[in-house]
């Protein structure tokens, strides 16, 4: 007896499509009617979109399909492509490097933004507008310390913080009290779910509970009703 493993069938060109879409795409390329491999490779191409579902959401849907088609079939597949047919030099084509940006951050906690904010906030002429600005940056150094330092945070070490990086340039008065931030972590809703449901259960167990404890009372009551007429 023959048994036929993965290891001795062909390899599978794109595997999330499976070995009977590359079994059928392998059979349209020996059908020598146009018209018959059309129809066929149409009904491939609407078979591949159900077994992805999740390519729907990409831009060009159908024409990724149509490449797809034309990757499993060696790239051999002669049918009537509403899309130009990919080479097999253009996927070999790497996307260009994206560079990440390599910037030095004084104060990691803080980020980049409060740098951001700092520098257009100096570049603000306008006084009412400039301390408002700069009220509201403090206000976010503060959020940020305590969510990354998990710890309360005096309000002059954001004073302190904000004077060094704008270099002097934005200051705050010390009576002048920030937002109150505190520390919280963060919900664990699935846990919170399983609790409610737990709760729900023993709920529906104490009235199953009185139900039974009602059915199960004697109904002397109506006995002696019967008893005295």
């Amino acid at each position: 007896m023959n048994f036929d493993y993965n290891t001795t069938r062909n390899e599978l060109i794109l595997a999330e499509y499976g070995r009977n879409v590359q079994n059928m795409v392998k059979y349209i390329i020996e059908l020598p009617d146009l018209e018959e491999r059309n129809k066929y490779a149409q009904a491939v191409i609407d078979l591949m979109g159900f077994l992805n579902p999740h390519l729907r959401d990409v831009a060009d849907f159908k024409h990724k399909l149509w490449d797809h088609l034309h990757i499993i079939s060696g790239y051999q597949i002669d049918v009537d492509s509403p899309y130009p047919k990919p080479t097999p030099e253009a996927a070999l084509v790497k996307p260009a490097h994206i560079g990440y940006p390599q910037q030095k951050i004084k104060y990691k906690h803080y980020g980049k933004t409060v740098e951001v904010l700092i520098e257009r906030a100096k570049a603000v002429e306008e006084p009412e507008r400039r301390a408002a600005m700069v009220q509201g940056i403090a206000n976010f150094m503060k959020m940020a310390y305590v969510t990354w330092n998990k710890d309360s945070v005096a309000d002059e070490t954001i004073f302190k913080n904000l004077r060094e990086l704008s270099g002097g340039q934005l200051e705050l008065e010390e009576n002048v009290n920030l937002a109150k931030v505190e520390f919280r972590p963060p919900v664990n809703r699935a846990a919170t779910n399983t609790n409610r449901g737990r709760n729900n259960n023993n709920n529906n167990k104490g009235r199953q509970n009185n139900n039974n404890n009602n059915n199960n009372r004697p109904r002397s009551n109506n006995n002696n009703a019967k008893q005295r007429h």
